[in-house]
């Protein structure tokens, strides 16, 4: 252990590379879940060639914001207040501050959820490379907002 690691670092597991994709993955179908969901209450069912189909709508600016902002507020609150999204709680992990160990409140969160615009470029390539790189397996996000992800 490095001398240079927080008391969180030395006790806490952050080889958890593995339960951060399953996470990702569930935390993504929950939300893709709501857009289906959405989808579903506006959608119609449109005739083409004779044959009754399902039409999802193009949603409209609004909905796409206030879909963006309902994604946004999941990862802030619950990664803030509890450390942990659906997905994380499934996959056994959590996100605590580097140095007192426990969820990193609203303020922590909101920077790792603004980074998720690069972090999850070309479906979280960028996230899942530099989380191979880093030696606390920290994304780009934990890195600005000073967080570990750490199992449970």
């Amino acid at each position: 252990m490095s001398s240079t690691q927080t008391p969180v670092e030395r006790t806490a597991d952050v080889h958890v590379t593995g339960r951060r994709v399953v996470a990702t993955l569930i935390d993504n179908a929950l939300l893709g879940g709501l857009y289906v969901l959405i989808a579903l209450a506006f959608g119609s069912i449109i005739e083409l060639g004779g044959t009754p189909r399902w039409a999802i709508p193009t949603l409209t600016t609004e909905m796409t914001v206030i879909l963006v902002a309902v994604s946004a507020l999941y990862y802030i609150l619950m990664e803030g207040y509890l450390g942990q999204t659906g997905g994380k709680m499934l996959a056994g992990i959590r996100v605590v501050g580097e140095r007192s160990g426990r969820p990193p409140g609203a303020a922590a969160a909101t920077v790792r959820t603004v980074f998720r615009v690069v972090d999850g470029l070309f479906g979280y390539l960028v996230a899942f490379i530099v989380v191979l790189a880093s030696p606390r397996r920290q994304r780009l996000g934990d890195m600005a907002a000073h967080t570990l992800v750490v199992r449970t």
